[in-house]
C-alpha cells in the first residue's frame, strides 16, 4: 500500500487512545469516526470540531480509528457491538449492515446550519445507492455516498495499444504472458470476467448488467474459474497493492485494477517517462462506493449526521479528493470546478452533476464520459453464497504457480527497493489499497 509514514498514525493512534482514557463517561461529547486508512485529510479533524461548536454550542472531540478490511470492521460492531458512532464501509458491506439491522437512518435535519448532503446529492449516487439491498430499506435513508471509483485495465502505452487494452479478453492474449497482473480479489476479479463471459446474453438482452450481478450461481462460478484457470499461467502475479508499482517500473504492462490507483501511477510514472493509460473494457465493468454510516451500537448520532453533513461541504471535499486520489459521491458544481482541467478532452458528466456537465474538461478516469458508465453495474453482497466464491478462488489459486509467478513474488523485495527512489517524486495524489472480499 501506498501508507503515511508510520509515526503520523501511530501518533493519531495514541493520541485516540489517551482522549478516549481522559474522556471517561463523558461520551455525549466524544465522536468515534472509524474510517479507512489514509482516506481523508485528517487536518479537518481540528476544523470539524471547531465548527460543530459554532454550529450547536456544543463541544465534541474526535476520535479516529482505522481499518484496512471490511470485514473486520464489520465483526467489531456486530460481534463486538463496539460504539462507533460513524464507519465508512464499501456498498455490498452496507447491504449486509442493512439486511443485519445494524444501521440508524441519517436524519438530514440540521436546522440553521445547511444541508449540504442533499443540496449536493448527486443524482447518479443516489441511483446507486437506491440498488443496493437492503432488505426492504432503502440505503439513501441509512447511507450517504463518500468515494467511488471503477474496476478497468491499467495499462502501459509503450507495449499495449488502447484497443489491445478494450477488452477483458486481454489476459488471454499471449503476446503480454509474464507481462500481466491480476488483483488479489475474488469479487472483483469474479464480476469482470463473468461480465466477459456473458457478452452473448447481454447484446442480446437475455439478461442485463444489473441482474447479471445477481448471479452467483454454480454455473457463473464454474464458468469464471475455468476462464482464470485458462489465463494463469500467462498472469505474473496476483497482488493486493503492487501491480500498478510494477506498471511504473515497466516489470509489468497490463493490470486489472482500480481506477484511483490508476490515476496514481499515471502520475507517478509520468515524471519517469513512463505512459500509463486506464481503459473501462467495452464488455462492461464494474462500480464501487463507500458511504457513511451510522451504527446502531452508536452513542453520539447528533454528532455523527453533522460529521456526514461536514464531509459533504464542498470545500471538505476538495480536499479529500485530493488527499485520496479517489473520487467523491458529492454532486456540487463547485467540487466539478475544482477538477476541471483544460488538459482533458470534453465529456459529459450530466448523468453526475447535471445538465450543467453536459460538456465539460477533466479526468476521464475518475469522472467517465457518460458513454463509458453505461457499461458498469454494481456488484453485490454474496450472502449466504460467499464461502462458494473463496472456495472457488481458492482453487484458482491453489493450483502450481507458474514459473513466472515464483520468479515476480522473489523480485517484489528488489523492486520495492527500487521503487522507493520513484517514490520520492512529490504527488498529490494517494493509494488506499483496497480489501474487497
Amino acid at each position: 500500500m501506498n501508507k503515511k509514514n508510520t509515526m503520523k498514525k501511530t501518533l493519531l493512534l495514541l493520541a485516540a487512545a489517551a482522549c478516549l482514557c481522559a474522556c471517561g463517561p463523558d461520551r455525549e461529547h466524544v465522536l468515534k469516526v472509524y474510517n479507512w486508512s489514509d482516506y481523508m485529510d485528517v487536518t479537518a479533524i481540528d476544523e470539524f470540531e471547531q465548527w460543530y461548536e459554532e454550529q450547536t454550542g456544543e463541544p465534541v472531540k474526535v476520535i479516529l480509528q482505522t481499518f484496512d478490511v471490511n470485514e473486520t470492521m464489520l465483526s467489531k460492531i456486530e460481534k463486538g457491538q463496539e460504539d462507533f458512532d460513524v464507519v465508512c464501509p464499501s456498498d455490498y458491506i452496507i447491504e449486509r449492515m442493512l439486511k443485519r439491522d445494524l444501521l440508524l437512518p441519517v436524519d438530514r435535519d440540521f436546522g440553521a446550519t445547511p444541508d449540504y448532503i442533499t443540496q449536493n446529492e448527486s443524482p447518479f449516487v443516489r441511483a446507486c445507492f437506491d440498488k443496493l439491498e437492503g432488505g426492504g430499506k432503502n440505503a439513501n435513508d441509512y447511507a450517504v455516498g463518500y468515494m467511488w471509483g471503477t474496476v478497468g485495465i491499467l495499462y502501459n502505452t509503450k507495449y499495449v495499444t488502447a484497443e489491445e487494452a478494450s477488452t477483458w479478453d486481454i489476459f488471454r492474449n499471449p503476446k503480454f504472458a509474464g507481462k500481466m497482473f491480476m488483483k488479489e480479489d475474488a469479487r472483483d476479479v469474479f464480476s469482470q470476467f463473468l461480465i466477459f463471459l456473458r457478452q452473448d446474453e447481454l447484446k442480446s438482452g437475455k439478461v442485463t448488467l444489473d441482474e447479471l450481478m445477481h448471479d452467483s450461481s454454480d454455473k457463473a462460478l464454474a464458468d469464471v474459474e475455468a476462464y482464470l484457470k485458462e489465463v494463469k499461467p500467462l498472469v505474473a502475479g496476483w497482488e493486493a497493492d503492487f501491480g500498478k508499482d510494477q506498471l511504473i517500473l515497466e516489470h509489468g504492462w497490463v493490470s486489472l485494477n482500480w481506477s484511483g490507483d490508476g490515476v496514481w501511477a499515471r502520475d507517478q510514472a509520468a515524471p519517469h517517462g513512463v505512459d500509463i493509460g486506464f481503459a473501462f473494457p467495452k464488455e462492461g465493468y464494474t462500480l464501487f462506493f463507500d458511504g457513511w454510516v451510522i451504527p446502531k451500537y452508536a452513542k453520539n448520532v447528533k454528532a455523527a449526521r453533522y460529521w456526514i453533513n461536514f464531509m459533504n461541504r464542498p470545500d471538505i471535499v476538495v480536499r479529500n479528493v485530493i488527499e485520496t486520489g479517489y473520487v467523491s459521491c458529492s454532486g456540487s458544481l463547485e467540487v466539478l470546478d475544482a477538477f476541471i482541467d483544460d488538459k482533458y478532452e470534453p465529456i459529459d458528466l450530466s448523468y453526475f452533476f447535471g445538465p450543467e456537465a453536459a460538456s465539460v474538461r477533466t479526468d476521464r478516469t475518475l469522472y467517465p464520459d457518460r458513454s463509458d458508465i453505461e457499461r458498469a453495474a454494481l456488484q453485490h453482497d454474496w450472502g449466504d453464497r460467499a464461502d462458494a466464491l473463496v472456495s472457488m478462488w481458492s482453487r484458482v489459486k491453489g493450483d502450481q504457480a507458474s514459473p513466472m509467478t515464483v520468479i515476480v513474488i522473489g523480485g517484489v523485495v528488489v523492486a520495492a527497493v527500487v521503487f522507493a527512489l520513484i517514490k520520492r517524486a512529490q504527488s498529490k495524489r494517494k493509494s488506499r489499497g483496497r480489501r474487497r472480499r
